[in-house]
This record gives C-alpha cells, structure tokens and sequence, in this order.
C-alpha cells in the first residue's frame, strides 16, 4: 500500500469487528503471537489514515460459548458470560500489542473487570476517539444470548459510527459459500431488504436489523490481505457494501 492511499479517511469514525479466530493460526487456539501482530499491524495502518477507530473483537479463539451450551454441561448463560471473557483476554492482547507498536489503546469492558479495563460508558468511548486513541470494546453486550456481531451493532450506533467494517475470511458476501462452490456470485453491493430476501448470512438478524434501522453501512471484507482496512477506510471500493 502507498502512503497517498491512506493519505485521508473516508469515514471519520469507523467500527471494526474481527473474529477471535484471526487471533491464531487457521485451524488453531489461543492467541498466535505473529497473529496478532500482524492485526495490530493492520489497524495501525488505518489509524494512520486519521479516523477515529472502534474494534470489537469476537472470542471463538478462547472459547465459543454457544457450542459449549450445546454439549450439554455448562448452562447457556454461564457458557455465554464464559465466551465474553473470551473477548476480554483478546482485547487486552491487542490493546498491548498496539501500545507497543506507538498506537494509544483503550479497552473498555461491558462488565466490570476495573482491574483490567474501564467500563464501558458511551461518553468516555467517545471522549477517548475524539484523542485519537483506539477503542477496543471487550465483553460483548455484557449480557447472555448477544452475539460479538450484535455487540459490534450496539457500540457502532452508540458512538455514532459511519460504517461497520465486518473484517471476515473472504473478499465480500457471495450468494451461496465460495469455499464450497465454484460458481458462487460476488455481490459489490446488496441493500438491506435484499439482504434478508436472498437470505444473505452476514451476521445475525438482531445485528443486521439495527444497522438497518440506523441506515449504518455494512462493508464485508477480507482482513487477511494486507492494507485491506485501511483501504477500506480511505473508501476504495474493497468486499461488499451494505446499504439502505
């Protein structure tokens, strides 16, 4: 990536949602110091651009509550507060990573866990945007039954965010799974309704439903290739827009 492409955002202030799974290696567990690295790397970069940066990061690398609840030992509610405090050793290792790198970092926690993060309270999340530093939102909604993806949706329209970027593990949404079939669709751009018409799985109905009633844009792109974040923020045409 050129320095003139992250020359100027696009957005002023953005959300970013990534998977716990981009914490490790493909298949693995835990948290993969290069990894992570590379992830800081990667939001470093669009920080550059001068947007003000939220990122919500999911779990699935510590634990997936939900499969969890599904084996039948652990309560659904307990496997699910199990799975927030997932996000939070996420957040804290990219937060560190992060500071190491130059790039001031906030995490603030849906649960109170002062010993490690701040609570999460809307103006304090703006205050620390407004400085420049990126916010790391951990504990998703910090109650039971609430995806990441439901979390990411909240604090978007909560800070008053101008775009939703969903990082994922392919270059946009596609009409049936790429990985399975050869002649899977590429959409560049899908409105809301056809969204939910096509049955289009980018993330779960409670979180697509508030970025539409918002009029939030959804942007589903690949994290893996390197800039793609920050292009994204600088407003090239990457993945699949998600519009009114």
């Amino acid at each position: 990536m050129t320095e003139d492409v992250a020359a100027k955002p696009h957005y002023k202030r953005v959300l970013l949602k990534i998977s716990g799974e981009a914490m490790c290696k493909p298949g693995g567990f835990g948290i993969d110091s290069d990894e992570l690295s590379v992830i800081a790397n990667e939001i470093a970069l669009a920080k550059d651009t001068g947007t003000e940066l939220a990122v919500v990061v999911g779990g699935g690398n510590i634990i997936r509550g939900a499969t969890l609840a599904k084996q039948g030992h652990i309560d659904q509610s307990t496997a699910d507060y199990m799975g927030m405090l997932g996000t939070v050793l996420n957040a804290l290792a990219l937060k560190e990573t992060l500071e190491r790198k130059g790039y001031p970092a906030r995490v603030l926690s849906a649960m109170d866990l002062s010993a490690v993060a701040e609570k999460f309270i809307r103006g304090r999340a703006i205050r620390h945007l407004e400085k420049g530093r990126i916010v790391i939102f951990a504990a998703g909604t910090g109650n039971p039954f609430f995806t990441t993806d439901t979390a990411a949706a909240l604090r978007a329209t909560e800070i008053g965010a101008q775009a939703l970027l969903k990082a994922t593990k392919v270059d946009g949404i596609y009409d049936k799974d790429p990985n399975k079939y050869d002649d899977a669709v590429k959409f560049d751009t899908v409105t809301y309704k056809e969204a939910i018409d096509k049955q289009l799985k980018i993330m779960d109905l409670s979180a697509f439903s508030m970025c539409m009633e918002r009029k939030i844009p959804i942007i589903v792109f690949d994290m893996k290739t390197p800039g793609h974040i920050a292009q994204v923020v600088s407003g090239q045409p990457l993945g699949t827009r998600v519009i009114d």
